[in-house]
């Protein structure tokens, strides 16, 4: 019998209840625990992401290279324009990485509290960036 039945990433913010609103609307996800503290949800995939109060909660400032990079989401999709137009409408922003044309196999973007998520196709569309 496995020690740990499950693994959940947990992200720090000063507002728990927005951020998980967030991926649980983009992942399509449900609440399965939520508490003052701290929200939980799990995607269809099986998927588990958590969100801790942390009031002092500084979001990272990649790609800047001061507090940056911390850790990061890194998300699979079919359409990268579709998604990219869903995390927009959520709040999401793109983070500024490289200026190149064309389609990509990834992009970068932050969720609404600053943490930073890549989203990437299923299969690459472009050739390998620098």
């Amino acid at each position: 019998m496995a020690l740990v039945k499950a693994g959940v990433l947990v992200l720090d913010c000063a507002e728990p209840e927005k951020l998980a609103v967030f991926y649980k609307e983009f992942l399509e996800a449900e609440q399965t625990e939520a508490n003052a503290n701290r929200v939980e949800i799990k995607g269809a995939d099986g998927t588990r992401l958590a969100f801790r109060r942390d009031v002092n909660a500084t979001p990272p400032s990649w790609p800047r290279p001061e507090n940056s990079l911390q850790t990061h989401l890194d998300f699979v999709v079919e359409d990268l324009d579709e998604a990219e137009r869903r995390v927009i409408g959520l709040g999401g922003r793109p983070l500024e990485t490289k200026d190149a044309s064309g389609p990509f196999e990834e992009r970068g973007y932050a969720d609404p509290a600053g943490h930073s998520f890549t989203l990437r196709c299923v299969t690459p569309t472009a050739p390998k960036q620098g």
